[in-house]
């Protein structure tokens, strides 16, 4: 259902709707069925209208099962994803503590995502994250470099498709030029004091670099940073 803070903005959407109404079909159960529409066809006009988001890719995993193949937005991708090293569920709980992030701060947590020419640069993108969560922890480099040679296509091998490897035998990071100089806690100017802590501690539990190490969704719904009080 969708809902409007603003009455007026509720009358708009009726109105134009009522107006150039979208076009739908009734179906034998006597529902109405709209055609899909990137930007609500003629209701695009209406202030804040809400985004549908798309669930075309959503998957059942099973909790032990690992995958390999790309997913996720640039700027929302978990370490195993770029690394290669097989993910799972966890890598939702990493989505969302950049999403709680990036919503709570109003803007990006990385701000190197990107090269000069808007392409997507992984290098980049994990040396920020080794600057704002340390290193990864070897037992997870080791995993990538297990799973090296898996294939995601018959072309594409998971170390070749953001343009790795990106660390050494050793563990040790190809490019620490690219590291900035940034640390977690100075990215967060909207809170202060316990708030500011407690949000962090939050944070800290879902963005962890082994997504073995991360908080499960129920744990993290008892977190202090999500109680009304």
């Amino acid at each position: 259902m969708m809902t409007f803070e603003d009455p007026s903005v509720l009358d708009e959407f009726t109105a134009l709707q009522l107006k150039i109404p979208m076009d739908y079909k009734i179906d034998s159960a006597g529902r109405y069925v709209y055609l899909c529409h990137n930007e609500f066809g003629p209701l695009r006009k209406v202030r804040n209208i809400p985004k549908i988001v798309d669930f075309g890719s959503a998957i059942k995993l099973n909790p032990d099962a690992k995958c390999i193949w790309p997913i996720q937005p640039h700027h929302y991708r978990a370490p195993e994803v770029i690394l290669g090293c097989g993910w799972n569920t966890g890598a939702d709980v990493w989505n969302m503590g950049i999403l709680l992030w990036n919503l709570l701060q109003g803007s990006n947590l990385y701000t190197q995502v990107y090269d000069a020419q808007g392409y997507y640069n992984a290098r980049s993108h994990l040396a920020e994250m080794i600057a704002l969560f340390g290193p990864p922890p070897p037992e997870m480099l080791a995993r990538a470099r297990e799973m090296s040679n898996q294939r995601w296509s018959p072309k594409i091998r998971m170390t070749d498709l953001f343009d790795g490897p990106f660390f050494d035998e050793e563990g040790k990071f190809l490019y620490p030029d690219l590291i900035p100089e940034r640390k977690l806690a100075d990215t967060l100017s909207l809170l202060e004091g316990k708030d500011k802590e407690d949000f962090l501690d939050l944070t800290r539990k879902m963005l962890v670099w082994d997504p073995t190490e991360r908080s499960t969704a129920a744990e993290l719904a008892e977190h202090p940073a999500l109680q009304d009080d």
